[in-house]
């Protein structure tokens, strides 16, 4: 079943019913699925400005883009030592939590994906990360002040959110009201996963379902996401353990919205990855990179059927198939690999687009209409 709307608001006005009651039963959890540039983010502060007017001052604990700018790294410039991630001290997003332990907190989250340390200045609204390491003699060392990749960040950035989450729970089911997040009766969460690989994206995503199933948790949720793995996790985390409602949302040609109903079965990983190239190759940016997850998709295939080699998968191809098996060792491996992605040339997309085609045809995948963009559908 499917649901049009004029624009994000009423998007946004919709989920507020379902999470209250006003949509006949009411929902603990909402989980979507969007394709980037669908206006996740913007639906996300739609859905926290209703709840200003709603219950002012606020209502909603969200994770989004504009969450994650709050953390900015100071690199030390001038002597390249002292390098730190600094907070924003002006956000109420950060009330009170000189007083609530956040180290233990967010530490014992953290740990669970990376191997860091890290020490919080409330004072100055800083964090600084160590690492240890075994050195060259044998020895135990640790490096100080040092800076974290972009997928570290990301995960520690989550943990702290995360970890809010946990306080905002148990303080909404205590008897104080003077509880920094005590105000809290809906979580928001936004695209979590963003430069995480896949492994990470399981753990989050396993993570943040448990943290949903508390018994004790009174509060509604809702998550959005591009990613149809965590997608798929999130769904088997939590179908028939809350009361939730599973929607995919997209936009159509006049730029309205429409939201339909995921249904009780959620799609499989690989059917959402084959929907992405088939975006790619309408919109013409294809990269390097994506050979990398054609070739995943053979894999899962050719191991359905029981093949020895991913080659069989494209048999018969006509002219195509020397020249897929040539461009997938190129691009897969070396400096063409996912790690240096570039916009391929335009007889390599035609052959990239030929062999999807031939590939789609051959095996008659089901793309369900949730996969359908708005360019393609009726």
């Amino acid at each position: 079943m499917s649901t049009n709307f004029n624009n994000l608001a009423e998007v946004a006005t919709h989920f507020r019913k379902d999470l209250t009651g006003d949509n006949r039963k009411e929902k603990d959890l909402i989980l979507f699925f969007a394709h980037n540039g669908t206006g996740k983010t913007r639906l996300s502060m739609e859905f926290k400005e209703m709840g200003k007017i709603a219950n002012p001052p606020r209502d909603t604990l969200y994770f989004n883009a504009f969450t994650e700018d709050l953390f900015i790294w100071n690199n030390d410039l001038e002597n390249d030592t002292e390098r730190s991630l600094t907070f924003n001290r002006d956000s109420a997003f950060f009330n009170g939590l000189q007083e609530l332990e956040m180290e233990t907190k967010i530490g014992t989250l953290f740990q669970n994906y990376v191997n860091l340390s890290f020490r919080i200045d409330y004072e100055n609204y800083t964090v600084v990360f160590s690492r240890s390491i075994i050195n060259e003699e044998g020895n135990a060392e640790t490096i100080e002040n040092i800076k974290i990749s972009r997928g570290e960040e990301n995960l520690f950035i989550w943990c702290f959110f995360l970890a809010i989450c946990e306080i905002a729970i148990d303080q909404v089911n205590s008897d104080d009201d003077t509880g920094a997040y005590n105000w809290v009766k809906f979580i928001y969460i936004d695209d979590p996963i963003s430069s995480l690989d896949e492994n990470k994206a399981i753990a989050v995503a396993c993570d943040l379902g448990n943290l949903i199933r508390r018994e004790d948790n009174n509060i509604k949720t809702v998550v959005s996401t591009h990613h149809g793995l965590f997608f798929n996790v999130m769904f088997n985390e939590l179908v028939r353990k809350v009361k939730n409602k599973t929607y995919y949302l997209h936009t159509k040609k006049d730029f309205t919205y429409m939201l339909s109903d995921t249904g009780d079965v959620p799609f499989f990983h690989h059917i959402a990855i084959i929907s992405q190239l088939k975006q790619v190759v309408e919109s013409g940016e294809i990269y390097t990179h994506h050979f990398n997850t054609l070739r995943s998709i053979l894999e899962k295939t050719a191991s359905f059927f029981g093949y020895d080699k991913i080659n069989k998968c494209i048999e018969h191809l006509a002219e195509d198939e020397v020249l897929f098996n040539r461009a997938l060792n190129l691009f897969s491996h070396g400096k063409y690999s996912i790690y240096d992605p570039r916009e391929m040339g335009a007889d390599n997309k035609d052959l990239f687009k030929n062999i999807l085609d031939g590939f789609l045809e051959k095996y008659e995948f089901y793309l369900p209409e949730i996969f359908i963009e708005p360019a393609e559908a009726k």
